[in-house]
C-alpha cells in the first residue's frame, strides 16, 4: 500500500456501489482518503456522507441542490467546496490530487466523468457499464493513450481479471495473443424469474422484478438482472476489457452466485473466482490492487455449500441476453441504441407504463428502426444516445424530457 493515503473520488457515492466503497474506505483511514463525493439528487444522503468523510469537494447534478448543500455544510463549519453538473463531475474526476476514481454513476450520465478520469491517467475503478457498452473502442483507446489503470468492479469482470495472468492484468499483453486463453465464462444468477412459467412473465410487477434472490442492488440493475440484459451488457464489456471476440465469451446460469466467473485455458484448466455475493470484495480488490486487504466480507464456508449448479440460459426466457450478444457482433452504434432504449424501457416499466415483456420487444424494434453509423467520438456516442432515447419515448407514447 502507499505510504500516504490515496485520494479517492467516488462518483455516485449514494448508490449501492458508492456506499460499499465507503464501507471499505472507512476501514482503512491510513490507506484511503475521500477527496470528492458526488450524487445525482440525494442531497440529504450526500450531506450525511460529507459530514462523516469531510471531502474537499462534493458534487450534485442540479445547481439548486448544490446551493442547498453548500449552505448546510457552511452551517456545519465544513470547508467542502460544492460543485454542480457535468462540469463539476469531470473536475473532481480529473483533479491533479486524485489517485483513484470509483466510476459508479449509473447510465449514460456516467460517461463524461469516466472519460475525464481516463484522460487524466487515473486509476479508474469502473462500475459504470456504459463507458464500455456505449463507447468501448473510444474508451479503451483513451485509457491506453493516457496510461490510465483500468480495474473492473462488476463482480463478473473482476473475477475474470483475478483469474488472468499478471502480464495481462498489467496490460502488457493481449489475452488472445498469449497464455492459451480459450474462453471467458460469465456467470449469472438467473434473477428472480429463472423458473417462473413463461406464461406468467407478462404480468410480473416491478416489485417482483426488483426482488433479486442473491444481490442487493438498485432498481435499474435489478430489473436488468431479471431480464438478463445486465449479462448481455457484461458480455459486451468483457469483449472490450479483455480483447476476446464474441464467440469466446459464454454465459452460464449459476443460481448460487458463489462462482463469479471463470477463465478456460487451452490445456483444459478452468480457473474460477469464488466468494460471497458481496460487492465489497471486488471493490477492495480494485482499491488495493496489486495488494489485498480485508473487505469486511464473511468468509466463504465451503462445507456449508449444498451444491454448485450451472445451466445454459434459455434465450426464449431471456430475449434481452440474445439482443445484447447479437449487438456485439453488429457494432458499437447498435450497442448505444440497445443501452439507451433499455434505460428508457426499464424506467417505464418501473413506473408501470409498460409491461415486463415489452422491454425486450421495444428494444428489438428500436434496433431495427434507428440508423446506425460509425461513431468516432464521445460526442457522436452521446448524440446517438439522445436520439435513441427520444425515439424510444415517442414509440412508447411517453412525454419528452
Amino acid at each position: 500500500m502507499m505510504a500516504t493515503p490515496q485520494q479517492i473520488t467516488i462518483l455516485g457515492a449514494t448508490g449501492s456501489i458508492g456506499l460499499s466503497t465507503l464501507d471499505v474506505v472507512r476501514r482503512y483511514p491510513d490507506h484511503f482518503s475521500v477527496f470528492a463525493l458526488t450524487a445525482q439528487r440525494r442531497r440529504s444522503e450526500l450531506l450525511t456522507l460529507c459530514l462523516e468523510f469531510k471531502p474537499q469537494f462534493a458534487v450534485l447534478a442540479e445547481t439548486a441542490d448544490a446551493h442547498w448543500l453548500a449552505v448546510q455544510l457552511q452551517q456545519a463549519h465544513l470547508a467542502t467546496e460544492v460543485l454542480s453538473g457535468v462540469e463539476g463531475l469531470c473536475a473532481v474526476a480529473e483533479h491533479a490530487e486524485v489517485h483513484a476514481v470509483m466510476a459508479a454513476i449509473v447510465g449514460a450520465a456516467g460517461l463524461p466523468p469516466a472519460f475525464a478520469a481516463a484522460r487524466a491517467g487515473k486509476r479508474v475503478l469502473l462500475a459504470n457499464k456504459e463507458a464500455l457498452v456505449m463507447a468501448g473502442s473510444i474508451f479503451m483507446d483513451t485509457v491506453q493513450a493516457a496510461g490510465a489503470t483500468l480495474l473492473p468492479i462488476d463482480s463478473e469482470h473482476n473475477a475474470i481479471f483475478q483469474c488472468l495472468p499478471a502480464e495481462i492484468q498489467r496490460r502488457e499483453h493481449a489475452p488472445q495473443a498469449h497464455h492459451g486463453i480459450s474462453r471467458l465464462v460469465l456467470t449469472a444468477s438467473g434473477g428472480p424469474f429463472r423458473t417462473t412459467p413463461l406464461s406468467d412473465l407478462r404480468a410480473v410487477t416491478p416489485e417482483q422484478a426488483c426482488a433479486h434472490p442473491n444481490w442487493s442492488m438498485g432498481q435499474k440493475i435489478s430489473v436488468d438482472s431479471a431480464t438478463m440484459m445486465n449479462k448481455g451488457l457484461e458480455v459486451i464489456e468483457a469483449h472490450w476489457l479483455f480483447g476476446l471476440p464474441a464467440e469466446k465469451i459464454d454465459v452460464l446460469i449459476h443460481p448460487q452466485s458463489v462462482v463469479h466467473s471463470m477463465v478456460e485455458y487451452c490445456d483444459g484448466s478452468v480457473l474460477a473466482q469464488m466468494g460471497q455475493p458481496d460487492m465489497r470484495t471486488p471493490i477492495a480488490h480494485a482499491l488495493a490492487w496489486p495488494d489485498r486487504i480485508d473487505a469486511g466480507v464473511a468468509r466463504l464456508d465451503l462445507p456449508k455449500l449444498a451444491s454448485l449448479t450451472f445451466e445454459v440460459p434459455d434465450l426464449q426466457r431471456f430475449p434481452c441476453l440474445k439482443l445484447a450478444c447479437d449487438v456485439l457482433r453488429t457494432g458499437q452504434a447498435a450497442a448505444v441504441v440497445l443501452n439507451a432504449a433499455n434505460e428508457i424501457c426499464v424506467a417505464a416499466f418501473l413506473e408501470r407504463r409498460i409491461g415486463f415483456l415489452a422491454i425486450a420487444e421495444t428494444i428489438a424494434r428500436l434496433l431495427d428502426q434507428i440508423p446506425q453509423s460509425v461513431l468516432r467520438s464521445l460526442d457522436d456516442v452521446l448524440e446517438l444516445d439522445r436520439l435513441t432515447r427520444a425515439a424510444t419515448r415517442q414509440h412508447l407514447g411517453l412525454a419528452a424530457t
